[in-house]
């Protein structure tokens, strides 16, 4: 018989932190602080199959799972002594979600389940405390008829807040036993209202209830988005974690918080976290109370007057210091806590490998490297290569003149500017018109997430350094101020309103998440320089890696940078990319509209100084590291003139006639420009380019080399090729200019002739290819193009409903598609291989900076791969977790 649900509780535990893929990450180290003998709140974990099981089957439960579920509640129940429904010593549920990987606020939690109109007085009689028990009983009524039923909460809030102006209540712990049985009564009246029926009494209904929401909102909106944007698989499905109930708001003596074992914005090791007296774990993460400082040196550092845990409750934050200890110890990594204090008694609740900052994720790393935890190796894995993006960020400019508007909570580092915008639609939005904008909240909540990512930056006036916006922030390498409560924010007339001052929406604000303020306007960025941490853990990385990591670049800056950066070459210079500037678009114009060969060369001659130029620069700076050129690939009419005033330009360059040019560009148009005449195609038709292009290369190799003393090899890449005749007809007139270039200036040149890899059938056709082709370089954006029959441009517009449809796990244009355009590349490079033993080959489409692309590079065998210059650090480091992989599976 299957085996669904796994209990934990009392030291002792089914599970274990290995079964992370059955349990989630949570129940697997709910499972592990159990047999580590730490204070867990006996409970159960329904597995991640079960979850399979119910989208495989019409949104139902395998047989077997009810006995199982209720076996384990009783055993919960004799772990505590209660009982489920039990109107003496009723035993209380919380149910949470717990993917394999953390997904913070995505998906449905349910705390106090098991109270109805009769257990609620069994527990008011069994604490002596009638206010905590109609306050958890209201709690769950808020939360289960949000979460199971469906209703909005903000209904309930208007309740609970019309309650507390009638009584000139501030605080939510203001509202005495009393009042929470009058909104209690409320409650229910809105939810009978609503749904026309009661709200459920029996707790047995009510766990099938909330165990249905939880695996329901694994396929929610926000959900789906999230697991998009970290590339989650669907089918990983998430576990339901179910414990008795431990209560921080049974009065004074009792607390609940969320904590940090170091820094997850900067990595310093120092326990960093937020708690509060009397209150529920929801409280502290949905800023409706400010919460407190755990240590009393980070008290004193905010300048808090309220007291610190360490000086309220310091038996349990001695304990809970030592758990810390202990849990980052034994997980040799920064752990992110939740706990629990019941009248003085400490109850841990969770750990997991805490999120935090790239700069954070350096250093910690370096750190435990340092202090003996870790090996180089294993610190190498222990850093999220697309996190290093931002290190890549801009900051505030220290000289800048600042117009604070406030100074809050530094929730997230780096800086952004941007138009202020109220809603996550609308940031949406405004991304996909190209504005930048910041998202103002009060507070975010998991359905701001798809507006989050749209953003440049978040501040919201309510929530801490561990609320929603601050953790999803950081996640998402976002600058993020919280907790500015100095703003009144009116949604309704789209204002901020703060010290006299307001702002409207539109308005241009900065944030600086370093430091907390708020600006008016657009401050003045510095680009960041990486160093110290970034720059220790890098050079393990690239004594890791076996690829190379090139950059794609054809202007001096992004050459420059990329080389900052650590590029060991070009893979990949697109020379139409230097067409489009000044003069030189007219003398292209000139090229394409020319009637014949003699015009053609005339306008080439033009060009070829400009080029000559461009190469040398790139030469120069690379000092004999590889440059893949690529001739000219776009369709001409990418080139030509869009308006009657550039026309004119065109037709006066060449003393001709504007209304001819103009029928001889209408009759360059194609039906489909991206599959009709460009790449090879050109330069067969017209191989007086490949010859200017080539004179130029050769020419620059002979300036670089003697201007640098270093070697200069170039790499000359003739694009499109299907059939290995073009090939041959292009790399003849490049070896005939080759010769023409020795000859004329008495250097020897050393050069190499490839193609790029981006038809189907110059992959199938790669061993006859590689007769001429001393190197293929995979242009994976266009390879893309071809297998799927989807043109990259348009694809957007239902690539996002082939994702939420199942139909494809990711976007094939930022992922490879490692199943049909990855076996395109296995078979090119094998039978590539069986041709010419030592062919180089390499990818230079957008997904040589994808980590999940560079792993089946490696494991493909590619000897390089090439990217954007600020990817380049993303590479390095997913090409040495490659390897070290690859190297440990061997």
């Amino acid at each position: 018989m299957a085996k669904w649900v796994y209990s934990f509780g009392n030291g002792e535990a089914e599970g274990a932190a290995e079964m992370r893929n059955l349990l989630g990450g949570k129940g697997a180290n709910l499972a592990e602080m159990s047999s580590l003998g730490l204070p867990v709140p006996p409970g159960f974990t329904i597995t991640t199959e079960v979850c399979t099981w119910y989208y495989d089957h019409d949104k139902s439960y395998p047989d077997e799972l009810s006995a199982q579920l209720f076996e384990a509640v009783d055993k919960v129940g004799v772990a505590t002594g209660r009982n489920f429904g039990d109107t003496e010593r009723p035993l209380l549920l919380s149910v949470r979600s717990g993917a394999r990987v953390s997904m913070p606020g995505m998906m449905d939690t349910v705390l106090n389940l098991g109270l109805n109109d009769e257990t609620v007085e069994a527990l008011a009689k069994e604490a002596d405390d009638r206010r905590f028990a109609y306050d958890s009983y209201r709690r769950f009524i808020q939360m289960y008829s949000d979460v199971v039923l469906g209703l909005d909460h903000h209904e309930f809030e208007e309740i609970l807040e019309t309650h507390k102006e009638q009584n000139e209540l501030e605080l939510d712990t203001d509202v005495d036993a009393d009042g929470w049985l009058s909104i209690i009564a409320k409650y229910k009246d809105l939810v009978e209202e609503e749904l026309g029926k009661p709200f459920p009494q029996d707790p047995r209904e009510q766990l099938w209830g909330a165990v249905g929401a939880v695996f329901s909102s694994w396929m929610v909106p926000r959900a789906v988005t999230y697991r998009r944007l970290h590339d989650l698989p669907a089918s990983w499905g998430t576990a339901v974690n179910v414990q008795a109930m431990v209560f921080g708001n049974m009065g004074e003596g009792s607390a609940t918080g969320v904590a940090f074992t170091r820094n997850p914005s900067t990595g310093e090791k120092a326990l960093y976290g937020e708690f509060l007296v009397n209150a529920q774990g929801e409280d502290v993460v949905a800023g409706i109370r400010t919460p407190q400082d755990i240590t009393e040196k980070a008290r004193i550092e905010a300048g808090s007057s309220n007291p610190s845990l360490e000086m309220l409750m310091p038996e349990a934050f001695a304990e809970f210091q030592s758990y810390c200890d202990r849990l980052e110890a034994h997980y040799k990594d920064m752990q992110d806590l939740e706990f629990t204090i019941e009248k003085g008694k400490l109850w841990m609740l969770q750990t997991r490998n805490g999120k935090r900052t790239a700069k954070a994720a350096l250093k910690i790393a370096v750190d435990l490297v340092e202090e003996g935890v870790l090996s180089e190796v294993e610190a190498i894995g222990r850093v999220e290569p697309g996190a290093l993006d931002q290190l890549l960020h801009p900051t505030i400019d220290p000289d800048a003149e600042r117009d604070i508007v406030t100074t809050s909570l530094p929730a997230s580092p780096g800086a952004a500017s941007g138009a202020i915008v109220f809603t996550s639609d609308e940031a949406e939005k405004a991304k996909g018109d190209g504005r930048k904008v910041i998202l103002v909240r009060v507070e975010t909540s998991p359905e701001d997430i798809h507006g989050m990512h749209a953003a440049e930056g978040i501040l919201t006036s309510r929530g801490g350094m561990t609320s929603h916006a601050a953790v999803v922030a950081r996640g998402m390498g976002k600058p993020c101020v919280a907790g500015a409560g100095a703003l009144r924010i009116d949604y309704r007339n789209g204002v901020i309103n703060c010290a006299g001052r307001q702002l409207k929406e539109g308005d241009t604000i900065t944030i600086d998440g370093a430091t907390g303020q708020v600006l008016s306007g657009e401050v003045k960025m510095l680009q960041p320089t990486l160093s110290g941490d970034f720059g220790i853990l890098m050079g393990w990385a690239d004594r890791g890696r076996r690829m190379k990591v090139r950059t794609n670049a054809e202007t001096p800056q992004d050459a420059k940078v990329a080389r900052d950066f650590g590029a060991e070459g070009i893979g990949l210079c697109r020379t139409e990319h230097m067409f489009f500037e000044g003069e030189r678009i007219v003398s292209v114009r000139e090229m394409i509209l020319a009637g014949s060969e003699d015009g053609r060369r005339a306008a080439l001659a033009k060009l070829l100084p400009m080029q000559r130029k461009d190469f040398a620069d790139l030469f120069e700076i690379m000092h004999g590291l590889p440059v893949t050129i690529r001739l000219l690939d776009p369709p001409l009419h990418e080139f030509l003139p869009k308006s009657d005033e550039e026309l004119a330009e065109v037709a006066k360059a060449m003393g001709a006639d504007p209304e001819l040019l103009r029928d001889r560009a209408l009759a360059l148009e194609e039906f489909n420009p991206m599959l009709g005449h460009r790449g090879c195609r050109l330069l067969v038709s017209y191989p007086e380019i490949a010859e200017m292009q080539a004179r130029a290369i050769f020419e620059a190799a002979v300036l670089a080399a003697k201007e640098t003393g270093a070697p200069v090899v170039p790499e000359i890449m003739v694009p499109l090729v299907g059939v290995k005749a073009e090939l041959d007809l292009v790399k003849g007139r490049i070896d005939a200019m080759a010769k023409a270039v020795m000859e004329e200036t008495g250097s020897e040149l050393t050069y190499h002739v490839g193609t790029m890899i981006e038809l189907p059938r110059a992959a199938l056709r790669a061993a006859e290819i590689a007769q001429s082709a001393e190197f293929f370089s995979f242009g994976t954006n266009d390879l893309t193009q071809t297998t799927f029959g989807i043109s990259r441009d348009d694809a957007a517009s239902f690539l996002g409903t082939y994702q939420a449809k199942g139909i494809l796990e990711q976007d094939p244009f930022v992922s490879l598609d490692q199943e049909g355009v990855g076996e395109l590349i296995s078979i090119a490079t094998e039978r590539g291989r069986a041709t010419r033993p030592e062919i180089k080959l390499g990818i230079c489409g957008e997904h040589g900076g994808d980590p999940a692309s560079i792993d089946f590079c490696e494991g493909v065998g590619l000897e390089y791969v090439s990217c954007s210059p600020f990817r380049v650090p993303i590479a390095r480091l997913a090409a040495a977790q490659s390897a070290l992989k690859k190297q440990s599976s061997d």
